[in-house]
């Protein structure tokens, strides 16, 4: 049975997914909002993140997201945060670059090299979970191809207008399908789950 991909990205109402985390995280043309997420972050989105960490076997990352991670999770094995920290440390990391990333900074990393849908699907003979984290630029590429199970967006109250969004305005139309939505958490972040449902989303006339 094949392994499943999933993509977790922290959302605002108005689309942006840039930099939830931290003022330095991706200050990329001058976004002036990095670590917008942490004053709403909750119990109840902490234990729907601690869940997802939990089951996964792979992680899949963007060069940029996995040099921030390497930055920081192995330096944060006996922290207050080891229980992530040595999960992450204990599955294999995969990282897409057209570049050649340095590696060494993180025990059992590797360059997923080749065509993206290949190797996509040689993830899935190997892992039976593997996450997405952030990396909007390769989760856009993700989506936009439909090389996903399970599009997970954590969507906040909040509205900032400039930033990065993982639909851009140009497209490319898709049709996703809702599989799970929750309840609102504490401050009012609410967990869509969507899979892919087509390249294009169907068209027509109401009340037709």
């Amino acid at each position: 049975m094949a392994g499943r991909v999933s993509i977790d990205l922290f959302m605002t109402l108005d689309g942006v997914a840039q930099a939830p985390g931290g003022p330095e995280e991706d200050p990329e043309a001058g976004f002036a909002y990095g670590g917008w997420q942490a004053p709403l972050f909750d119990e109840t989105v902490g234990a729907q993140v601690d869940e997802g960490i939990s089951s996964m076997d792979a992680l899949l990352l963007g060069r940029k997201t996995y040099d921030i991670f390497a930055d920081y999770w192995p330096h944060q094995l006996d922290g207050g945060n080891s229980d992530i920290a040595r999960k992450f440390d204990s599955i294999p990391k995969y990282v897409v670059s057209r570049g050649t990333p340095d590696l060494g900074r993180w025990r059992d990393s590797h360059h997923l090299e080749g065509d993206l849908a290949d190797a996509v699907a040689g993830l899935r003979a190997r892992h039976q979970d593997v996450h997405v984290i952030g990396s909007i630029d390769f989760a856009r590429t993700l989506v936009a191809g439909g090389m996903f199970d399970s599009l997970n967006l954590w969507v906040y109250p909040v509205v900032l207008g400039p930033g990065k969004r993982l639909f851009p305005p140009d497209g490319p139309p898709a049709e996703l399908k809702l599989l799970e939505a929750s309840a609102a958490s504490e401050n009012g972040a609410v967990l869509l789950r969507y899979g892919w449902a087509g390249p294009a989303p169907a068209t027509g006339v109401m009340g037709s």
